[in-house]
């Protein structure tokens, strides 16, 4: 997340020297593994970094233009371009459709989901793992909600509508304080 922050929110020169440090400790860990990590691996990484950040932005604040989306596209496109990724899609439509056609090919619930899903549990807590649950309903693809185990039932619509007056009010920082972890 923090570098994820470095990224969107620095000047250029500090995004992308915040991308050479993901690059390079990714290298590291494919060093210590001794084999690559394939470009696709890096594409879907990407692919939810732009759905999240549109989806989120949506459902927390307003509908985004489509030269909004396309704007938010073109930060994470620049991101696989300085990590040398290959296969991207060069435009926002591009993306879109690859993404779907991702999304009806690959919807795979694995063993790595399920011990994803318990590192989450042990690094967030219950609580804040609940709280990831209700999230990724609301975010992820219906595709993709087929294929999580992240329940059915979204109650976190009800503890939305309260985020909206905390940010008017200038306490949505106090909010996200309690809700993230430390260092997030």
């Amino acid at each position: 997340m923090a570098y994820a922050r470095q990224i969107i929110f620095s000047e250029e020169e500090n995004a992308l020297h915040a991308i050479d440090q993901v690059s390079a400790i990714h290298k590291n860990v494919e060093k210590n593994r001794g084999a690559k990590t394939p470009d696709w691996a890096h594409r879907d990484v990407l692919f939810l970094l732009i759905g999240y950040s549109i989806s989120s932005y949506e459902l927390l604040y307003r509908r985004l233009s489509d030269e909004e989306k396309t704007e938010i596209f073109d930060v994470f496109y620049r991101v696989g371009l300085r990590m040398k990724l290959a296969g991207l899609s060069k435009t926002f439509r591009e993306w879109e459709a690859m993404r779907e056609a991702h999304l009806q090919e690959n919807p795979a619930n694995s063993s790595f989901t399920a011990d994803l899903y318990l590192q989450y549990k042990k690094h967030l807590g219950r609580a804040r793992f609940a709280l990831l649950k209700q999230v990724q309903l609301q975010l992820v693809p219906v595709t993709v909600k087929k294929s999580l185990p992240i329940g059915g039932i979204p109650w976190l619509i009800p503890l939305l509508w309260l985020y909206k007056p905390f940010r008017y009010m200038k306490l949505d920082a106090m909010l996200k304080n309690i809700l993230l972890p430390p260092g997030v």
